[in-house]
């Protein structure tokens, strides 16, 4: 089964405008762009995928042809990344098995979550849409719990059932516990990673569905699947000792960097 990565990427961002050309140095001291060290992480995925950037802006796309990636040009029109990845898809005017959206802000996701992720979705035939889930360890919830302190907004949460169907993903941090864990201790809290695999034909039809109001509360695109009761199959994957977070913030910028030190990515 063929599957395409697309990384959507857009300037205008109202927390953080022109993240994508932000510059995040590496364990060498090397500085490059959050939407190439994303393209990077992108051309490490086995199965030799095909990797394109998917934007609206001119500065992205220079950035991007500059460093090799191939750019397919999208409408200033869409209100998300999933509606970026539809867009860029029709107008590639090519058949894939499986879509995979990696979205621009996540540099440290590794090869093995998407190849994880395209394996369930292939399993999963009833799954329209498949994202990974990380089980957070005591650190990880600290780091969320004191981003929500300061009024920042952080990673998002993920829960979900039996059947590892999803119920419901928010910027707050659900489940609510009051345990204090270790930091390496295991909790019940999953950080839901900003990967996306779709089934064509759902991922087609997403930009014509209505925005509900959770999508709009939470600003989370992935909140329109279930709202249209479309099942979202959320995919535990293992951190493998490999640090993850994602550039949600400014703040988030020496964070990133650190890991990226100690992971010795330049």
């Amino acid at each position: 089964m063929s599957f395409l990565i697309v990384i959507p990427a857009r300037y205008a961002s109202q927390r953080y405008p022109g993240k994508p050309l932000a510059t995040l140095r590496g364990a060498s001291g090397i500085e490059k762009s959050l939407i190439q060290r994303s393209w990077e992480a992108a051309q490490a995925v086995e199965g030799s995928p095909r990797v394109v950037v998917a934007t609206d802006d001119d500065r992205i796309r220079m950035a991007a042809e500059a460093f090799g990636a191939e750019v397919v040009m999208t409408s200033s029109e869409a209100r998300n990344g999933t509606e970026r990845c539809a867009e860029a898809v029709a107008n590639m005017g090519e058949s894939f098995d499986v879509v995979v959206n990696l979205q621009g802000d996540a540099p440290l996701t590794p090869a093995w979550f998407i190849t994880d992720l395209v394996a369930a979705a292939r399993a999963e035939p009833t799954a329209e849409i498949a994202t990974p889930v990380l089980r957070c360890d005591g650190a990880a919830l600290n780091a969320f719990l004191a981003d929500r302190k300061a009024g920042r907004v952080g990673g998002t949460t993920a829960v979900f059932g039996h059947d590892r169907s999803a119920l419901y993903f928010s910027k707050e941090v659900i489940p609510f516990t009051s345990e204090a864990y270790a930091p390496e201790a295991a909790t019940p809290v999953f950080h839901h990673v900003g990967v996306y695999a779709y089934r064509p034909d759902a991922l087609a039809a997403y930009p014509s569905w209505p925005v509900g109001p959770l999508e709009t509360l939470e600003g989370l695109e992935q909140l329109r699947f279930l709202e249209q009761g479309r099942r979202v199959l959320c995919v535990e994957v293992e951190g493998r000792g490999r640090a993850f977070w994602e550039l949600n913030n400014p703040e988030d910028a020496p964070r990133i960097e650190a890991m990226l030190a100690q992971m010795g990515v330049e």
